[in-house]
């Protein structure tokens, strides 16, 4: 069975998938680096968005490995599951701007972090020292969004590009 990629159906599942993929690894980069570059640390709603990309990445290079291999349907099937993802955390996102905007509340689980006092310090110094990550407020805005609501946008967009590279392998013949 030889592998042919130029087929409009295969190749543009494929170019679907690809840019997803790209478009995904991107947005996490660019998150990572606001962090370790930036010095913006994380809110744990934050940290629970980058879920999708952490398990949809690997899913979706896998599924365009199945595509180059001729097996459409399935790789489909994996960037069907991709799509749900993205749709679950564009929802995430969006309580987690709702609540950067006062809306509703946000979760009682912003706090500082368990171990904020360390031995061999004293309290004071300890208290002065620690940053208190919230997630009702908005680290920045850039264009009226903050990281939560751009996040909205790429995972709606990202939903939009693995449903599109999983239906277009429905029109395959294998």
């Amino acid at each position: 069975m030889s592998i042919d990629l130029m087929t409009d159906h295969r190749s543009s599942a494929y170019r679907w998938g690809a840019l997803t993929f790209v478009a995904a690894l991107a947005g996490i980069v660019i998150a990572l680096g606001f962090q370790y570059l930036g010095g913006m640390q994380p809110c744990p709603l934050c940290l629970q968005q980058r879920y999708a990309y952490y398990a949809g990445l690997p899913v979706m290079f896998l599924g365009l490995v199945l595509m180059t291999a001729g097996q459409q349907r399935i790789g489909g099937a994996l960037f069907l599951l991709v799509a749900f993802a993205f749709l679950a955390n564009a929802g995430l996102g969006t309580y987690h701007a709702g609540a950067e905007w006062k809306f509703w509340p946000g979760p009682d689980t912003c706090e500082a972090p368990s171990t904020v006092f360390s031995p061999g310090k004293s309290l004071l110094k300890d208290l002065q020292s620690t940053r208190v990550i919230r997630c009702d407020e908005a680290a920045g805005r850039f264009a009226g969004l903050s990281f939560a609501g751009w996040n909205v946008v790429l995972s709606i967009a990202l939903c939009v590009g693995a449903l599109r590279a999983a239906f277009t392998t429905l029109s395959v013949k294998t």
